[in-house]
């Protein structure tokens, strides 16, 4: 039985002279309703709870930070405009990044 079948289920007839249960037609949309809760919980509110810390740490860097991008360079914010920041990687090298590419700052990352 494919997986179409099965939550397309409908309830079968009772035998002549016996009623079907009451809940027996709601037990497929219970058990949608369930596994749904079950992803929000566990699947998709930890990611937007994620999500937003992300952005505030975003919006609380500030000027001299270390940061390291998506790339996996560190550096430290030499500018910050709008939608971008301006890095340092090395003496005089200065690179211009998204926002949205600076996932953590590496303050306690101690670099050799």
């Amino acid at each position: 039985m494919n997986l179409l079948n099965i939550l397309l289920q409908t309830q079968q007839t009772a035998p002549a002279g016996q009623q079907g249960g009451g809940m027996g037609g709601y037990s497929g949309i219970l058990m949608m309703v369930l596994i749904f809760v079950v992803f929000y919980f566990f699947m998709i509110r930890p990611q937007t709870k994620r999500q937003k810390e992300i952005k505030a740490q975003r919006e609380a860097m500030k000027q001299g930070d270390r940061v390291v991008t998506s790339g996996g360079i560190y550096g430290r914010i030499r500018d910050i405009k709008e939608n971008t920041f301006t890095i340092e990687i090395a003496d005089n090298v200065r690179i211009t990044v998204d926002k949205n590419s600076v996932f953590a700052t590496a303050n306690d990352i101690e670099t050799k």
